[in-house]
């Protein structure tokens, strides 16, 4: 069952509600109204980053680092 938001238009409220397709909450009066939810990008942890470059590193390309970040070249 996915989570929805909903507005309630008499009290202004909004919230989330996992809820089958079918059924529709309610806060208490009738009024209520499915919303368009976002989708949360996952966030880009330092963690996660440096996990990425060590691996890119390991295979020998830098696809992960900024061209400010590469290692410069000795011509």
């Amino acid at each position: 069952m996915p989570i929805f938001d909903f507005h309630c238009k008499a009290c202004d409220n909004r919230f989330e509600r996992l809820v089958r397709s079918s059924s529709v909450p309610a806060c208490g009066r009738a009024d209520v109204k499915k919303q368009i939810s976002a989708p949360a990008a996952p966030g880009q942890s330092a963690d996660l980053i440096s996990r990425a470059r060590a691996q890119a590193a390991r295979e020998g390309h830098f696809s992960n680092y900024r061209p400010s970040e590469l290692p410069r070249k000795r011509t």
